[in-house]
């Protein structure tokens, strides 16, 4: 046994008692006659003390995050400090040993306040998980899962495990492919989500099933979204409707939250927002309701307007209350800001409303009749700015959704330590792709409102499905739908997005021909594990709340993967690289 107690558990109590412990050298304090050692491991942190010649000079070529074991008597401290726990006592070694000596030289500090490149980081992770708050983090994670199993399970859910090798589906990512070496030229694919089995469970006839389940999609990175790989709290039920599933999730993500933050969170029935209404005021599909502006729609009020710019286009407004004390640098800043790659608008309009006259920007154009529509029906108020956004439709409203989030942040408008959530409902069944054709815009295994139906007689962007969002903060946390369990039904909708009948049995023959077998109404949903405990963290990097993240590139640093594989190894997949083409590409 290399230690008796932790670091962390020490106290008064303890005093006079001979303990054995082992952790991490933090710090050495050489007073000249006596030597202090911070020794830590992950409960805490013990200060030792070295009053003996023969372990002074034992230690002297001891050098930080070296691991080491001492024994000695615990004692009560003449200087004690309150900033730790263990602040009352320290431990007089009788006898030190070292472990696992640690190099002169650490690529970066450890549990300092220094500025350290994330490659470093990431390429040194197991130093960097040394660190108090990254592990207070991955604990963190593991304290949530066993919250939310728990929940699970008191809820009447069956934790199911599904495969990982499986078959290619288009769920709206690129597909990580595995080459089968028993069946050349075939591949299995790593699941995007564990969607068709959670409903063949379903048909199998499980009432409910859960597990946390790793998904695998070939996606850009971004802050909030780990390449590759995540994990997420999916779940499914048998016979529910789309408010059976609200009901679990407000159920089990206020509980969770609740159990490790003191914020305010929001208790069920959470807002329903349907999408149109979120584009409309938020323009965006995961609004963070903490920011009290509103987009508004003031397209009849320039209808007759003689500025050039909005002719013919859709116009929103955001009306900022107070705004009319921000200076003109902080118009000019907004001006910059739209104009970036990120927004992508040509300019930004506004005017200010102060001491009863419209001044700056496009105030000019703003005639007294404009001006008379903009307070009476749009609220608009002596004292308050007002930015405006004009372009077609869809683009205006993106625009102006990134807009309101930037005031919200600039003006510091965010309500504080908080937790706002709300579900967008009604997503549109299908959208036009880049290419013009009708592709799914959600989950392609949902049920359109009004059933066969809608699907033979509206018009597919018409079409509305049981899908739904939760959003917490800005942050899509969860994505769910009624599913479609009529073979009838998902022929015809996958038809409408140009597969044919064939095409759907052998892409997905296991499903289609489970429906032919009595197959029951199901609904489910799957909050993303990684945003949640990112999101309680107050962390606004997801890779702050991993293990052993990929950087921006979706490369492992730390392993140093993805990596060049042997010619022995390619054959034995029946895989041949054409480099050189590839080079010319």
């Amino acid at each position: 046994m290399y230690r008796t107690k932790t670091c962390g558990e020490l106290n008064i109590k303890n005093v006079n008692e001979e303990v054995e412990l082992a952790g991490w050298i933090q710090k050495i304090r050489n007073l000249g006659g006596m030597v202090f050692i911070d020794l830590r491991d992950e409960e805490g942190i013990t200060q030792i003390v070295v009053n003996d010649k023969k372990l002074e000079e034992q230690i002297k070529e001891y050098n930080t995050e070296s691991c080491i074991n001492i024994c000695g008597q615990v004692v009560e401290r003449s200087s004690k400090n309150n900033k730790i726990p263990t602040g009352e006592i320290e431990v007089v070694a009788k006898k030190i040993e070292m472990l696992g000596r640690c190099k002169n030289v650490l690529p970066f500090e450890i549990n300092t306040n220094q500025e350290v490149r994330e490659d470093l980081r990431l390429e040194y992770r197991f130093l960097d998980l040394r660190n108090k708050k990254l592990h207070e983090n991955i604990l963190l994670r593991s304290k949530i899962m066993k919250t939310i199993r728990d929940k699970m399970d008191e809820l009447g859910f069956t934790e199911i495990q599904t495969p990982i090798l499986a078959n290619s589906s288009p769920e709206g990512a690129r597909d990580y492919l595995v080459p089968s070496r028993l069946n050349p030229g075939e591949f299995y694919a790593l699941p995007q989500a564990p969607q068709q089995f959670k409903q063949l469970l379903m048909l199998a006839g499980f009432n409910k099933y859960y597990q946390i389940a790793p998904c695998f999609r070939d996606e850009d990175p971004r802050a909030d979204r780990a390449p590759g790989e995540f994990y997420q709290l999916d779940f499914e039920m048998s016979f529910a409707s789309q408010e059976d599933v609200f009901k679990v999730i407000e159920e089990v993500v206020p509980y969770t939250f609740k159990k490790f933050t003191n914020w305010k969170v929001d208790e069920g029935p959470f807002i329903r927002i349907p999408y149109k209404e979120a584009m409309e005021k938020y323009g965006i599909d995961k609004p963070d309701l903490r920011n009290p502006l509103i987009i508004q729609d003031v397209t009849k009020v320039f209808e007759k307007s003689e500025f050039k710019a909005f002719e013919g286009k859709t116009v929103k407004a955001i009306i900022v209350p107070e705004g009319a004390k921000q200076g003109r640098k902080f118009f000019d800043k907004m001006t910059d800001f739209a104009k970036t790659e990120e927004v992508g608008a040509k300019g930004l309009a506004w005017v200010k409303y102060e001491e009863n006259a419209l001044t700056g920007g496009i105030s000019k154009f703003i005639t007294e009749e404009m001006k008379e529509i903009l307070e009476k029906e749009y609220g608009f108020k002596n004292g308050d700015s007002i930015f405006f956004i004009g372009d077609e439709l869809k683009t205006a409203q993106k625009i102006a959704g990134l807009i309101r989030i930037e005031l919200g942040n600039r003006l510091d408008l965010l309500e504080k330590d908080t937790y706002r959530f709300c579900f967008i409902v009604d997503f549109p069944m299908y959208e036009l792709s880049d290419e013009g054709t009708i592709d799914f815009s959600h989950n392609p295994f949902s049920m359109p409102q009004g059933g066969l139906k809608a699907l033979e007689e509206k018009d597919p962007l018409d079409i509305l499905a049981y899908q739904y969002d939760l959003v917490c903060n800005g942050y899509e946390m969860a994505s769910g739908a009624v599913r479609n369990h009529n073979p009838e039904i998902m022929v015809k909708a996958f038809e409408i997005a140009g597969y044919s009948e064939e095409e759907v049995k052998n892409r997905f023959g296991a499903l289609y021909k489970a429906f032919q077998y009595g197959a029951p109404p199901h609904a489910g949903a799957a909050p993303g594990l990684d945003r949640m405990v990112m999101l309680i963290a107050n962390s606004n990097n997801i890779r702050e709340v991993i293990a052993f993240p990929k950087n921006k590139k979706a490369r492992d640093l730390l392993m140093q993967a993805p990596s060049v594989v042997t010619e022995e190894q390619l054959k034995d997949v029946h895989i041949k690289l054409d480099l050189d083409k590839k080079k010319e590409n």
